[in-house]
Protein backbone atom coordinates (compact mmCIF):
# COMPACT_ATOMS: atom_id res chain seq x y z
CA UNK A 1 0.00 0.00 0.00
CA UNK A 2 1.40 3.66 -1.64
CA UNK A 3 1.50 6.70 0.90
CA UNK A 4 -1.53 8.20 -1.24
CA UNK A 5 -3.81 4.80 0.27
CA UNK A 6 -2.15 5.54 3.69
CA UNK A 7 -3.16 9.26 3.23
CA UNK A 8 -6.57 8.39 2.04
CA UNK A 9 -7.54 5.59 5.02
CA UNK A 10 -6.51 8.33 7.56
CA UNK A 11 -9.29 10.61 6.14
CA UNK A 12 -11.56 7.95 5.80
CA UNK A 13 -11.82 7.45 9.33
CA UNK A 14 -11.81 11.44 9.88
CA UNK A 15 -14.58 11.35 7.51
CA UNK A 16 -16.30 8.37 9.80
CA UNK A 17 -15.42 5.37 7.65
CA UNK A 18 -16.90 6.58 4.53
CA UNK A 19 -14.66 5.33 1.60
CA UNK A 20 -13.96 8.59 0.13
CA UNK A 21 -11.06 8.71 -2.40
CA UNK A 22 -8.72 11.76 -2.46
CA UNK A 23 -7.13 12.00 -5.97
CA UNK A 24 -5.10 15.39 -4.51
CA UNK A 25 -2.58 14.86 -2.03
CA UNK A 26 -2.55 17.57 0.92
CA UNK A 27 0.51 18.72 -0.03
CA UNK A 28 -0.73 19.96 -3.77
CA UNK A 29 -3.80 21.48 -1.75
CA UNK A 30 -1.59 23.18 0.49
CA UNK A 31 0.70 24.47 -2.56
CA UNK A 32 -2.02 25.30 -5.01
CA UNK A 33 -3.72 27.46 -1.57
CA UNK A 34 -0.34 29.20 -0.57
CA UNK A 35 0.61 30.33 -4.08
CA UNK A 36 -3.43 31.01 -4.83
CA UNK A 37 -3.74 33.33 -1.86
CA UNK A 38 -0.24 34.97 -2.25
CA UNK A 39 -1.38 36.59 -5.62
CA UNK A 40 -4.46 37.30 -4.94
CA UNK A 41 -2.91 39.39 -1.31
CA UNK A 42 -0.05 40.56 -4.16
CA UNK A 43 -3.17 41.85 -5.75
CA UNK A 44 -4.76 43.63 -2.83
CA UNK A 45 -1.36 45.01 -1.40
CA UNK A 46 -0.25 46.52 -3.97
CA UNK A 47 -3.05 48.81 -3.55
CA UNK A 48 -2.05 49.46 -0.07
CA UNK A 49 1.69 50.41 -1.12
CA UNK A 50 0.43 52.77 -3.84
CA UNK A 51 -2.32 54.13 -2.01
CA UNK A 52 0.59 55.41 1.09
CA UNK A 53 2.97 56.17 -1.68
CA UNK A 54 1.74 58.19 -4.46
CA UNK A 55 -2.08 57.85 -4.78
CA UNK A 56 -2.66 61.15 -2.76
CA UNK A 57 -1.37 63.04 -5.88
CA UNK A 58 -2.43 61.59 -8.22
CA UNK A 59 -5.69 61.29 -7.34
CA UNK A 60 -6.67 63.46 -4.62
CA UNK A 61 -4.13 66.89 -5.85
CA UNK A 62 -6.59 69.61 -4.38
CA UNK A 63 -6.01 67.99 -0.76
CA UNK A 64 -3.28 69.33 1.48
CA UNK A 65 -0.84 66.13 1.81
CA UNK A 66 -2.65 65.19 5.64
CA UNK A 67 -6.20 65.14 3.60
CA UNK A 68 -4.33 63.42 0.42
CA UNK A 69 -3.22 60.67 3.03
CA UNK A 70 -6.37 60.28 4.74
CA UNK A 71 -8.69 60.46 1.36
CA UNK A 72 -6.32 57.57 -0.47
CA UNK A 73 -6.82 55.46 2.60
CA UNK A 74 -10.39 55.73 2.24
CA UNK A 75 -10.11 54.78 -0.75
CA UNK A 76 -7.83 51.77 0.75
CA UNK A 77 -10.97 50.92 3.07
CA UNK A 78 -13.29 50.58 0.66
CA UNK A 79 -11.86 47.53 -0.47
CA UNK A 80 -12.10 45.99 3.56
CA UNK A 81 -16.32 47.02 3.01
CA UNK A 82 -16.36 44.98 -0.04
CA UNK A 83 -15.32 41.86 1.47
CA UNK A 84 -18.18 41.17 3.93
CA UNK A 85 -19.68 41.56 0.50
CA UNK A 86 -17.35 38.98 -1.18
CA UNK A 87 -17.71 36.53 1.61
CA UNK A 88 -21.47 36.53 1.27
CA UNK A 89 -21.81 35.95 -2.37
CA UNK A 90 -18.89 33.67 -2.53
CA UNK A 91 -19.77 31.54 0.33
CA UNK A 92 -23.27 31.26 -0.54
CA UNK A 93 -21.89 29.70 -4.62
CA UNK A 94 -19.07 27.93 -2.23
CA UNK A 95 -21.53 26.10 -0.13
CA UNK A 96 -23.96 25.35 -2.94
CA UNK A 97 -21.65 24.38 -6.12
CA UNK A 98 -18.12 23.94 -4.11
CA UNK A 99 -15.12 25.40 -2.82
CA UNK A 100 -12.96 24.60 -6.42
CA UNK A 101 -14.80 27.09 -8.82
CA UNK A 102 -14.89 29.65 -6.33
CA UNK A 103 -11.49 29.86 -6.23
CA UNK A 104 -11.10 29.90 -9.62
CA UNK A 105 -13.85 32.78 -10.25
CA UNK A 106 -12.07 34.74 -7.55
CA UNK A 107 -8.66 35.10 -8.78
CA UNK A 108 -10.01 35.96 -12.15
CA UNK A 109 -11.87 38.81 -10.35
CA UNK A 110 -9.33 39.84 -8.71
CA UNK A 111 -6.58 40.21 -11.52
CA UNK A 112 -8.83 41.85 -13.79
CA UNK A 113 -9.51 44.66 -11.40
CA UNK A 114 -5.77 44.64 -10.17
CA UNK A 115 -5.13 45.68 -14.30
CA UNK A 116 -7.36 48.25 -14.45
CA UNK A 117 -5.81 50.07 -11.47
CA UNK A 118 -2.77 49.85 -13.54
CA UNK A 119 -4.34 51.42 -16.66
CA UNK A 120 -6.40 54.38 -14.41
CA UNK A 121 -5.89 58.10 -15.91
CA UNK A 122 -5.28 59.87 -13.01
CA UNK A 123 -7.06 62.97 -12.15
CA UNK A 124 -5.05 65.46 -13.98
CA UNK A 125 -6.45 63.37 -17.00
CA UNK A 126 -9.93 62.61 -16.40
CA UNK A 127 -10.80 64.73 -13.63
CA UNK A 128 -13.17 63.70 -11.12
CA UNK A 129 -13.73 60.24 -12.88
CA UNK A 130 -10.24 59.02 -11.92
CA UNK A 131 -11.06 58.54 -8.21
CA UNK A 132 -14.48 57.51 -8.98
CA UNK A 133 -13.24 54.86 -10.61
CA UNK A 134 -10.24 53.99 -8.55
CA UNK A 135 -12.91 53.41 -5.93
CA UNK A 136 -15.17 51.18 -8.17
CA UNK A 137 -12.44 48.86 -8.81
CA UNK A 138 -11.08 49.21 -5.01
CA UNK A 139 -14.11 47.45 -4.39
CA UNK A 140 -14.27 45.08 -6.77
CA UNK A 141 -10.39 44.07 -5.14
CA UNK A 142 -12.29 43.67 -1.99
CA UNK A 143 -15.06 41.63 -3.33
CA UNK A 144 -12.73 38.92 -4.42
CA UNK A 145 -10.36 38.99 -1.56
CA UNK A 146 -13.48 38.68 0.06
CA UNK A 147 -14.35 35.36 -1.59
CA UNK A 148 -10.99 33.87 -1.51
CA UNK A 149 -9.93 33.39 1.84
CA UNK A 150 -12.43 31.28 2.81
CA UNK A 151 -12.44 28.91 -0.12
CA UNK A 152 -8.69 28.81 -0.15
CA UNK A 153 -9.00 27.83 3.66
CA UNK A 154 -11.43 25.26 3.70
CA UNK A 155 -9.80 23.43 0.83
CA UNK A 156 -6.65 22.77 2.59
CA UNK A 157 -8.71 22.15 6.20
CA UNK A 158 -11.12 19.66 4.24
CA UNK A 159 -7.85 17.73 3.16
CA UNK A 160 -6.57 17.77 6.17
CA UNK A 161 -5.79 15.16 8.33
CA UNK A 162 -6.78 16.29 12.34
CA UNK A 163 -3.79 16.70 13.97
CA UNK A 164 -2.07 18.36 11.32
CA UNK A 165 -4.81 20.89 10.30
CA UNK A 166 -2.87 23.71 12.33
CA UNK A 167 -0.15 23.46 10.04
CA UNK A 168 -2.17 22.77 6.72
CA UNK A 169 -4.36 25.20 7.45
CA UNK A 170 -1.46 28.09 7.74
CA UNK A 171 -0.41 27.73 3.99
CA UNK A 172 -2.87 30.12 2.40
CA UNK A 173 -2.44 32.20 5.60
CA UNK A 174 1.52 32.94 4.15
CA UNK A 175 -0.05 34.30 0.97
CA UNK A 176 -0.70 37.26 2.93
CA UNK A 177 3.06 37.39 3.52
CA UNK A 178 4.36 36.26 0.85
CA UNK A 179 1.75 38.52 -1.00
CA UNK A 180 3.06 41.82 0.96
CA UNK A 181 6.41 40.50 0.19
CA UNK A 182 6.15 40.74 -3.38
CA UNK A 183 4.04 43.78 -3.38
CA UNK A 184 6.79 45.44 -1.98
CA UNK A 185 9.79 43.66 -3.60
CA UNK A 186 7.97 45.00 -6.75
CA UNK A 187 7.89 48.75 -6.25
CA UNK A 188 11.48 48.75 -4.66
CA UNK A 189 12.68 47.04 -7.96
CA UNK A 190 10.71 50.05 -9.84
CA UNK A 191 11.93 52.11 -7.95
CA UNK A 192 15.00 51.35 -7.97
CA UNK A 193 15.79 51.58 -11.75
CA UNK A 194 14.14 54.67 -12.26
CA UNK A 195 13.95 58.11 -11.06
CA UNK A 196 11.18 59.43 -8.29
CA UNK A 197 9.57 61.45 -10.72
CA UNK A 198 9.81 58.40 -12.94
CA UNK A 199 7.88 56.45 -10.38
CA UNK A 200 5.27 59.16 -9.60
CA UNK A 201 4.50 59.44 -13.55
CA UNK A 202 4.27 55.83 -14.50
CA UNK A 203 6.59 53.42 -12.81
CA UNK A 204 3.92 52.47 -9.64
CA UNK A 205 1.59 51.13 -12.40
CA UNK A 206 4.35 48.75 -13.43
CA UNK A 207 3.02 46.35 -10.49
CA UNK A 208 -0.35 46.11 -11.15
CA UNK A 209 0.17 45.30 -15.12
CA UNK A 210 2.95 42.60 -13.55
CA UNK A 211 -0.64 40.76 -11.92
CA UNK A 212 -1.23 39.10 -15.56
CA UNK A 213 1.35 37.43 -15.40
CA UNK A 214 0.85 35.98 -11.81
CA UNK A 215 -3.15 35.40 -12.20
CA UNK A 216 -1.68 32.89 -14.91
CA UNK A 217 -0.07 30.66 -13.07
CA UNK A 218 -2.65 30.68 -9.95
CA UNK A 219 -5.25 29.71 -12.16
CA UNK A 220 -2.94 26.64 -14.05
CA UNK A 221 -2.47 25.16 -10.47
CA UNK A 222 -5.70 25.78 -8.92
CA UNK A 223 -7.54 23.97 -12.38
CA UNK A 224 -5.32 20.86 -11.42
CA UNK A 225 -6.97 20.29 -7.88
CA UNK A 226 -9.57 18.46 -6.58
CA UNK A 227 -12.61 19.35 -5.40
CA UNK A 228 -13.10 18.89 -0.90
CA UNK A 229 -14.03 15.71 0.07
CA UNK A 230 -16.10 16.87 2.82
CA UNK A 231 -18.32 19.08 0.64
CA UNK A 232 -17.96 15.90 -2.09
CA UNK A 233 -19.92 13.92 0.74
CA UNK A 234 -22.25 17.01 1.04
CA UNK A 235 -23.25 16.93 -1.96
CA UNK A 236 -23.97 12.96 -2.47
CA UNK A 237 -26.57 13.22 0.33
CA UNK A 238 -28.01 16.28 -1.25
CA UNK A 239 -27.95 18.00 1.65
CA UNK A 240 -26.46 21.56 0.84
CA UNK A 241 -27.69 24.49 2.75
CA UNK A 242 -30.42 26.22 0.20
CA UNK A 243 -29.69 29.59 1.94
CA UNK A 244 -26.22 29.44 3.52
CA UNK A 245 -26.23 32.89 4.91
CA UNK A 246 -29.37 32.63 6.42
CA UNK A 247 -28.76 29.19 7.72
CA UNK A 248 -25.03 30.42 9.05
CA UNK A 249 -26.95 33.14 11.36
CA UNK A 250 -29.92 30.60 12.76
CA UNK A 251 -27.14 27.74 14.02
CA UNK A 252 -24.03 29.77 14.39
CA UNK A 253 -24.45 33.66 15.36
CA UNK A 254 -22.25 33.47 18.48
CA UNK A 255 -19.53 31.71 16.48
CA UNK A 256 -19.54 34.52 13.51
CA UNK A 257 -19.42 37.88 15.97
CA UNK A 258 -16.67 35.75 18.12
CA UNK A 259 -14.71 34.92 14.94
CA UNK A 260 -15.00 39.03 13.79
CA UNK A 261 -13.72 39.77 17.31
CA UNK A 262 -11.12 37.10 17.37
CA UNK A 263 -9.43 38.24 14.79
CA UNK A 264 -9.61 42.03 14.41
CA UNK A 265 -6.22 42.54 16.66
CA UNK A 266 -4.19 40.34 14.02
CA UNK A 267 -5.67 42.35 11.21
CA UNK A 268 -4.62 45.73 12.77
CA UNK A 269 -1.35 44.80 13.87
CA UNK A 270 -0.72 43.70 9.90
CA UNK A 271 -1.96 46.95 8.49
CA UNK A 272 -0.36 48.92 11.36
CA UNK A 273 2.95 47.46 10.68
CA UNK A 274 2.46 46.82 6.34
CA UNK A 275 0.71 50.25 5.64
CA UNK A 276 0.35 52.75 7.80
CA UNK A 277 3.97 52.79 8.72
CA UNK A 278 4.61 53.57 4.99
CA UNK A 279 3.01 56.47 5.62
CA UNK A 280 4.36 57.43 8.96
CA UNK A 281 7.66 56.40 8.21
CA UNK A 282 8.50 59.17 5.34
CA UNK A 283 5.80 62.42 6.52
CA UNK A 284 6.82 61.63 10.55
CA UNK A 285 10.16 60.24 10.81
CA UNK A 286 11.32 61.44 7.13
CA UNK A 287 12.90 58.23 5.83
CA UNK A 288 13.15 57.30 2.39
CA UNK A 289 10.20 54.92 0.43
CA UNK A 290 13.14 52.23 -0.08
CA UNK A 291 14.07 51.94 3.64
CA UNK A 292 10.85 51.87 4.74
CA UNK A 293 9.48 49.12 2.19
CA UNK A 294 13.08 47.18 2.94
CA UNK A 295 12.26 46.95 6.73
CA UNK A 296 7.98 45.84 5.71
CA UNK A 297 9.63 43.11 3.40
CA UNK A 298 12.23 42.07 6.57
CA UNK A 299 8.77 41.61 8.64
CA UNK A 300 7.10 39.72 6.24
CA UNK A 301 9.97 37.27 5.91
CA UNK A 302 9.80 36.58 9.82
CA UNK A 303 6.16 36.52 9.35
CA UNK A 304 5.86 33.50 7.01
CA UNK A 305 8.47 31.14 9.47
CA UNK A 306 6.29 32.20 12.11
CA UNK A 307 2.63 31.86 10.78
CA UNK A 308 3.97 28.24 9.99
CA UNK A 309 5.64 27.38 13.30
CA UNK A 310 2.99 29.01 15.42
CA UNK A 311 0.05 27.14 13.64
CA UNK A 312 1.39 23.99 13.90
CA UNK A 313 2.21 24.58 17.99
CA UNK A 314 -1.47 25.05 18.04
CA UNK A 315 -1.89 21.33 16.82
CA UNK A 316 0.09 20.24 19.86
CA UNK A 317 -1.71 22.88 21.89
CA UNK A 318 -4.70 23.75 21.25
CA UNK A 319 -5.79 26.66 19.30
CA UNK A 320 -7.44 28.84 22.12
CA UNK A 321 -4.09 29.15 23.93
CA UNK A 322 -1.86 30.02 21.50
CA UNK A 323 -4.10 32.82 20.09
CA UNK A 324 -5.02 34.15 23.35
CA UNK A 325 -1.42 34.70 24.14
CA UNK A 326 -0.99 36.24 20.81
CA UNK A 327 -4.06 38.85 22.09
CA UNK A 328 -1.69 39.21 25.52
CA UNK A 329 1.76 40.50 24.18
CA UNK A 330 0.00 42.16 21.61
CA UNK A 331 -1.60 44.60 24.55
CA UNK A 332 1.87 44.89 26.21
CA UNK A 333 4.03 45.26 22.88
CA UNK A 334 1.63 48.44 22.08
CA UNK A 335 3.63 51.01 23.84
CA UNK A 336 7.13 50.28 23.45
CA UNK A 337 6.48 49.26 19.21
CA UNK A 338 5.80 53.18 18.69
CA UNK A 339 8.77 53.98 21.11
CA UNK A 340 11.33 52.11 19.36
CA UNK A 341 9.52 53.54 15.99
CA UNK A 342 9.56 56.78 17.13
CA UNK A 343 13.56 56.27 18.10
CA UNK A 344 14.23 56.87 14.01
CA UNK A 345 16.81 54.05 14.73
CA UNK A 346 16.63 51.98 11.92
CA UNK A 347 17.64 48.91 13.69
CA UNK A 348 15.02 49.41 16.36
CA UNK A 349 12.65 50.21 14.30
CA UNK A 350 13.08 46.81 12.31
CA UNK A 351 13.51 45.36 15.84
CA UNK A 352 9.95 47.01 16.73
CA UNK A 353 7.82 45.62 13.30
CA UNK A 354 9.71 42.07 13.27
CA UNK A 355 8.24 41.47 16.92
CA UNK A 356 5.21 42.99 16.27
CA UNK A 357 4.17 40.50 12.98
CA UNK A 358 5.76 37.49 15.11
CA UNK A 359 2.67 38.48 18.10
CA UNK A 360 0.49 38.79 15.32
CA UNK A 361 1.59 35.73 13.85
CA UNK A 362 0.46 33.58 17.20
CA UNK A 363 -2.91 35.02 16.22
CA UNK A 364 -3.10 34.68 12.18
CA UNK A 365 -1.24 31.00 12.01
CA UNK A 366 -3.86 28.89 14.27
CA UNK A 367 -6.78 31.33 12.92
CA UNK A 368 -7.45 29.50 9.67
CA UNK A 369 -7.77 25.84 11.71
CA UNK A 370 -9.96 27.97 14.07
CA UNK A 371 -12.68 29.23 12.24
CA UNK A 372 -13.06 26.38 9.81
CA UNK A 373 -13.56 24.22 13.20
CA UNK A 374 -16.02 26.61 14.00
CA UNK A 375 -18.96 25.41 11.79
CA UNK A 376 -20.51 22.81 10.08
CA UNK A 377 -19.46 21.64 6.64
CA UNK A 378 -22.76 22.94 5.05
CA UNK A 379 -22.35 26.45 6.04
CA UNK A 380 -18.60 26.40 6.89
CA UNK A 381 -17.51 28.70 3.56
CA UNK A 382 -20.28 31.25 4.31
CA UNK A 383 -19.47 31.37 8.35
CA UNK A 384 -15.84 31.55 8.17
CA UNK A 385 -15.54 34.31 5.34
CA UNK A 386 -18.62 36.65 7.25
CA UNK A 387 -16.63 36.30 10.22
CA UNK A 388 -13.08 36.78 9.46
CA UNK A 389 -14.25 39.98 6.89
CA UNK A 390 -16.66 41.47 9.76
CA UNK A 391 -13.11 41.51 11.77
CA UNK A 392 -11.42 43.23 8.40
CA UNK A 393 -13.41 45.60 8.04
CA UNK A 394 -12.90 47.28 11.96
CA UNK A 395 -8.82 45.85 12.06
CA UNK A 396 -7.89 46.52 8.81
CA UNK A 397 -10.00 49.07 6.87
CA UNK A 398 -10.38 51.35 10.25
CA UNK A 399 -6.59 50.98 11.45
CA UNK A 400 -4.68 52.87 9.11
CA UNK A 401 -7.60 55.26 9.11
CA UNK A 402 -7.68 55.66 13.06
CA UNK A 403 -3.76 55.69 13.20
CA UNK A 404 -3.79 58.63 10.90
CA UNK A 405 -6.73 60.74 12.29
CA UNK A 406 -5.48 60.18 15.96
CA UNK A 407 -1.89 60.87 15.32
CA UNK A 408 -3.53 64.37 13.43
CA UNK A 409 -5.43 64.94 16.45
CA UNK A 410 -2.79 64.36 19.36
CA UNK A 411 0.66 64.99 17.86
CA UNK A 412 1.46 61.73 19.72
CA UNK A 413 1.83 57.86 18.90
CA UNK A 414 0.88 57.02 21.99
CA UNK A 415 -2.96 57.37 21.32
CA UNK A 416 -2.67 54.76 18.43
CA UNK A 417 -0.92 52.30 21.10
CA UNK A 418 -4.04 52.79 23.25
CA UNK A 419 -6.48 52.01 20.44
CA UNK A 420 -4.17 48.95 19.50
CA UNK A 421 -4.64 48.15 22.99
CA UNK A 422 -8.58 47.91 23.38
CA UNK A 423 -8.30 45.77 20.24
CA UNK A 424 -6.40 43.49 21.54
CA UNK A 425 -8.87 43.27 24.89
CA UNK A 426 -11.39 42.64 22.36
CA UNK A 427 -9.51 39.31 20.87
CA UNK A 428 -8.62 38.49 24.15
CA UNK A 429 -12.64 38.21 25.35
CA UNK A 430 -13.78 36.92 22.02
CA UNK A 431 -10.74 34.00 21.72
CA UNK A 432 -11.76 33.44 25.82
CA UNK A 433 -15.66 32.68 24.76
CA UNK A 434 -14.81 30.30 21.78
CA UNK A 435 -15.25 26.83 22.82
CA UNK A 436 -11.78 24.41 22.11
CA UNK A 437 -11.57 22.49 18.86
CA UNK A 438 -8.60 21.32 17.54
CA UNK A 439 -9.78 18.00 18.62
CA UNK A 440 -12.99 18.08 16.55
CA UNK A 441 -14.41 15.88 13.86
CA UNK A 442 -15.35 17.73 10.99
CA UNK A 443 -17.56 14.99 9.67
CA UNK A 444 -19.62 14.95 12.79
CA UNK A 445 -23.09 16.81 12.36
CA UNK A 446 -24.23 19.94 14.62
CA UNK A 447 -27.33 19.28 16.55
CA UNK A 448 -28.84 22.47 15.39
CA UNK A 449 -28.11 21.63 12.01
CA UNK A 450 -29.55 18.31 12.48
CA UNK A 451 -32.70 20.47 13.12
CA UNK A 452 -32.84 22.57 10.34
CA UNK A 453 -32.23 19.08 8.34
CA UNK A 454 -35.04 17.35 9.78
CA UNK A 455 -37.34 20.71 9.27
CA UNK A 456 -35.66 20.38 5.25
CA UNK A 457 -35.82 16.99 4.99
CA UNK A 458 -32.52 16.51 4.23
CA UNK A 459 -29.86 13.98 5.34
CA UNK A 460 -28.04 13.50 8.86
CA UNK A 461 -25.44 11.79 8.00
CA UNK A 462 -22.38 12.44 9.39
CA UNK A 463 -21.18 14.40 6.22
CA UNK A 464 -23.36 16.80 6.20
CA UNK A 465 -21.40 19.30 8.83
CA UNK A 466 -18.77 19.67 11.17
Amino acid sequence: MDSRDHERRRLVEELGGEDVRLPTSIRSVALASAIGTTIEWYDYFIYGTAAALVFGSLFFPGFDPVAGTLASFATFAVGFFARPVGGVVFGHLGDRIGRKVMLVLSLLVMGLATMAIGLLPSYAAIGVAAPILLVALRFIQGFAVGGEWGGAVLMVIEHSPREKRGLYGSFPQLGKAAGILLANAAFLGVAAVISQEQFAAWGWRVPFLLSIVLIAVGLYIRLRIEESPLFQQVRETQSEARMPIVDVFRTYPKAVALAGGACITTIAMGYLVQVYMLTYGVQTLGLANSTILTIVVLSAVIEIFAVVGLAALSDRLGRRKVFMSGTILGALWALPFFWLIDTGSLVLIAIAMVVMMIIASLMYGPMAALFAEMFGTRVRYTGASVGYQIGSIIGGALTPLVATSLFAATGTSTSISVYMIVLCIVSFVSIFLITESYQRDLGEVDVRERELLAEAGGGTGRSSAG
